[in-house]
């Protein structure tokens, strides 16, 4: 063989190698990328096709609970130091931020009353949630007045939709600054409701609460007193991407017209003009975070504003017991609805974190079984993460493990710094502390400020000696 054919050979070869790794190398290259660009590339007309091609599809469920699995005696379960504390760490020093607060809002109202109140299902043995009897009925329509429009950052919905509220009291607060606290990693792709409020009530001059268990009646006498509403919902804004959850902002409704007004912060409208959904689109995707909403308000307002949420809703046992009477109504009515399930696993879990009474677990693993049958979202784990809670606790620390490999396998779910919490939980559990110790260090890679993953890495260090 002379000289030139093998130099053909080799340069063949070298170029499949090449292509070899290429093909195996690229997928993993795009999943790197930051959010936004894998995003764009995922939606554009001209890369879709061959994104398709090289990264793995969202699955459209996660994993059903396996018929039988290894759990762990409840008496070896190690005792986690901050294993019930989920929230951000409280800030130890209020930001160099002075906002003016400013109370000349606006609201226009059609004065007509309302002539049927919205209907809503009493939970069994659970008073309904209507606003206190002493309010007058709201008007047939409301809408505030000087609500601005923010346009959300990559996956900054949270940060976004508080800027609204913040803003429209006159306090300057940007959604950079507030996702430099709430998500310091642009990447973190979720931010709850109870943080968003926590953050309200520390580093501002004005007052926010957060509750489950909201309806419609409700929202129409906080928007005809003055007060814009914050829900998180349901959203899918396309077929590509899936079910997400998403923030909107709440200030206004038409009961002639059933509509409802909000500022939705990814999909616009930009102009000034609202996003319009009837009642029942509305209702639909808010059912699916547990009708959860938070309120922010003036600290003068205080009264008017717990005057208005039900008195069921403002204390954590009778609320989640509301929502779980709630859930079970909505499974009498459609059985197939996962998130009715779902929604009655996460009340339930709440409950035995707040009374310490496990057969509260037990009764919550079972409807989260059910809706991992019926098919859960994988996203719903970003931003509820209940069922690793209750498996953990009930020793189902496979099921534990399971879950957070799907997750992790998911674009996003690295980003999501409660799945590597709970996964240390599980990994400790089965005494692997040093892959324990890893993953609660990249809890606090993902969020800093999750003080709970500091917590928990200090613990288990203190056992490994170091």
């Amino acid at each position: 063989m002379n000289t030139k054919i093998r130099n053909i050979i080799l340069v063949v070869v070298l170029l499949e190698v090449i292509l070899t790794v290429g093909i195996f190398g690229l997928p993993r290259a795009v999943r790197a990328l930051p959010g936004a660009y894998y995003v764009r590339l995922q939606n554009n007309r001209l890369t879709a096709p061959v994104m398709a091609l090289i990264t793995t599809p969202l699955p459209q469920a996660l994993p059903v609970a396996a018929a039988s699995s290894t759990t762990i005696d409840l008496a070896e379960l190690p005792q986690i130091p901050g294993l019930q504390d989920t929230a951000v760490a409280a800030p130890t020093a209020t930001p160099t931020l002075a906002p003016t607060v400013n109370n000349d809002t606006a609201v226009t109202t059609i004065s007509e009353p309302a002539t049927t109140p919205e209907a809503t299902i009493a939970p069994t043995n659970t008073p309904t949630p209507t606003p206190q009897p002493t309010l007058s009925p709201p008007p047939a329509s409301a809408e505030l007045a000087n609500v601005p429009t923010v346009r959300q950052g990559f996956n900054n919905c949270g940060p976004a939709n508080l800027t609204i509220v913040l803003e429209y009291y006159g306090d300057a607060t940007t959604q950079e600054t507030a996702a430099a606290y709430l998500k310091p990693n642009r990447e973190d792709r979720n931010v709850s409701p109870w943080q968003i409020s926590d953050y309200v009530n520390e580093f501002t001059a004005l007052r926010s609460t957060v509750h489950s268990g909201g309806n419609l009646e409700m929202i129409k006498q906080l928007i005809a007193n003055g007060f814009p509403v914050v829900i998180e919902k349901g959203y899918e804004p396309n077929n590509a991407e899936g079910w997400y959850g998403h923030y909107l902002t709440v200030y206004g409704y038409d009961d002639e017209k059933g509509e409802i007004y909000t500022r939705d912060t990814n999909l616009g409208p930009f102009d000034g003009k609202p996003r319009i959904d009837d009642y029942e689109d509305f209702m639909y995707w808010w059912q699916q975070f547990n009708y959860t909403f938070y309120v922010v308000y003036l600290p003068t307002q205080e009264d008017l504003v717990m005057s208005i949420i039900p008195q069921v809703l403002q204390d954590k046992v009778t609320m989640w017991q509301y929502t779980a009477d709630l859930a079970r109504a909505e499974m009498r009515d459609n059985p197939d609805n996962v998130f009715g399930w779902f929604n009655l696993g996460v009340s339930l879990t709440y409950l035995g974190q707040e009374t310490g009474d496990v057969t509260y677990y037990e009764e919550a693993a079972v409807n989260f079984d059910q809706a991992r049958a019926i098919g859960l979202p994988p996203r719903t784990l970003y931003y509820e993460h209940r069922p690793l809670m209750a498996y953990y606790q009930l020793g189902r620390v496979d099921d534990v493990l399971e879950l957070t490999d799907a997750l992790l396998e998911t674009v996003g779910g690295p980003w999501v710094e409660e799945i590597h919490w709970y996964r240390g939980h599980a990994l400790a559990a089965q005494g692997r502390l040093s892959a324990a110790r890893e993953a609660y260090q990249a809890a606090l890679t993902v969020n800093p400020n999750f003080y709970p993953a500091q917590t928990s890495l200090d613990w288990v260090n203190s056992l490994l000696g170091g």
